[in-house]
């Protein structure tokens, strides 16, 4: 294989290997902080254009600095609009993560934007950093899926079609929003009330069933590692901006105290 930025495939075949990967969501829209994260031991980094600082320029740029180091970037584009999935994976997003889904056939039109025609709606040209500008079409027929598929549940409606979601054929994770989903339960920033923990166990339980992964955000490597232990095997540790924000708090607690 062609030495570079691009994934083809890897980490979605260790996905339905069911091995267990962690990562971390980027939003300072910094090249330099994508490539820390993934100089860092990340599996994959998520540059997030939902809340995150930039836009599809922080993709152009994260994409080869994570590259660099071998590690996939996956994108949460802000919305499932064809357009946007379509542009960020040709500027060689490895995944596509979709927030703010309620139903199957959101879903359905989601993962249809991250293939090629017969097998989708995905736009077709070659002048792109997936096509290796232009060195390499395979991408164009190739009968397997690679781009990882993940989407969210952070809503009620969401978690009520999560069987049903998770059964998707190109949905690869299903992933919890946890303070969108707490908030959406009646128990905002709760995580540890019954509840929220009873719909942590049915996503779970949902991905099980149809051979996907569940996802989840924690907030630090403890609280990833409980998530782990609990069935969880796509988790996110924070962000390029809270991690640097807490360590340096502590930081500064511990000198000046």
């Amino acid at each position: 294989m062609t030495q570079g930025p691009l994934n083809a495939g890897q980490l979605r075949r260790r996905l339905a290997a069911g091995e267990v990967t962690v990562g971390t969501f980027v939003g300072l829209a910094s090249a330099t902080a994508t490539e820390v994260c993934a100089a860092s031991g990340a599996d994959w980094v998520l540059i997030d254009l939902e809340h995150g600082s930039g836009g599809e320029d922080a993709v152009r740029e994260g994409v080869i600095a994570a590259g660099a180091y071998g590690v996939p970037a996956i994108v949460r584009v802000e919305s499932g609009d064809r357009i946007r999935i379509g542009r960020v994976l040709d500027n060689g997003a490895a995944g596509i993560m979709v927030p703010r889904l309620n139903s199957v056939e959101q879903a359905q039109d989601s993962v249809r934007h991250l293939r090629y025609p017969p097998h989708g709606d995905r736009g077709v040209a070659t002048y792109n950093r997936a096509c290796r500008w232009g060195m390499d079409r395979e991408p164009l027929t190739a009968n397997d899926q690679e781009t990882v598929g993940i989407m969210q549940i952070e809503t009620l409606e969401a978690l009520e079609n999560v069987e049903n979601i998770a059964a998707q054929e190109g949905v690869d994770v299903i992933f919890v929003g946890p303070l969108d989903l707490s908030y959406a339960l009646g128990v905002p920033l709760q995580l540890d009330s019954h509840i929220f923990q009873e719909a942590l166990a049915r996503v779970i339980a949902a991905a099980q069933l149809h051979n996907k992964a569940a996802g989840i955000l924690a907030v630090d490597g403890m609280g990833a590692a409980k998530y782990v232990r609990q069935g969880f095997r796509f988790v996110a540790i924070g962000s390029d901006s809270t991690i640097m924000a807490a360590a340096l708090r502590d930081a500064f607690d511990t000198a000046r105290n």
